[in-house]
């Protein structure tokens, strides 16, 4: 698999509310897991006052690196079903913060994993879902007399171009797919026979 589902950048907001506890959810796109615990750091800030700030993300286009934090809920009834969530929709690169106001009555643990679930389904419902494809990058090192060659592989071929600099050595950094990523480097690799 070379592609994977994630949200745009805009964040999608959730809300539910069981008896009088209000449940505010954003969904967010992140890269790392240093710049998703940001992000709940600055939840943790803003909603200072609400008893819970439970998360959880999933990262990576393998969807091997997550993570569910109840934040003092009783276990498995916050971050489990708000992970939950970003597995049925499979969803990557993507935090759920779910802050609870307490409402002066317990939800019991049925009551609270339906609340967190369903608040986090909200906030990804509020989603713009995305496909992205795992990409390669492939560095290509030319004389310049070759460029005509190189762009013409650049033109024929899906890639991206991350960076380039012509100079009496050139280096361009293209971005391809993964499973092209092969044939990507073989017709590069030609063009030095050709050259």
């Amino acid at each position: 698999m070379d592609c994977y589902k994630t949200i745009a950048n805009n964040i999608g907001e959730g809300y539910y509310t069981e008896k009088r506890s209000k449940f505010l959810a954003f969904a967010h796109h992140v890269e790392t897991v240093d710049e998703a615990m940001e992000i709940v750091k600055a939840y943790r800030k803003k909603y200072y006052d609400a008893r819970h700030c439970c998360y959880a993300y999933m990262i990576g286009p393998d969807r091997q690196e997550f993570r569910a934090n109840d934040d003092g809920e009783p276990s498995s009834t916050a971050g489990k079903p708000i992970l939950g969530q970003i597995n049925s929709h499979e969803l990557t690169n993507i935090l759920i913060v779910v802050v609870r106001y307490y409402g002066g009555v317990n939800l019991g643990t049925g009551g609270l994993i339906v609340a967190y679930r369903t608040a986090a389904a909200d906030a990804i419902d509020h989603s713009e879902i995305i496909q992205r494809l795992v990409e390669e990058q492939i560095t290509y090192d030319f004389t310049y007399p070759m460029m005509n060659s190189v762009m013409r592989v650049v033109k024929e071929m899906p890639v991206r171009i991350v960076s380039q600099h012509f100079d009496n050595t050139c280096s361009i950094t293209l971005a391809i797919r993964k499973s092209m990523a092969e044939q990507l480097r073989a017709r590069l690799g030609k063009l030095d026979f050709e050259g």
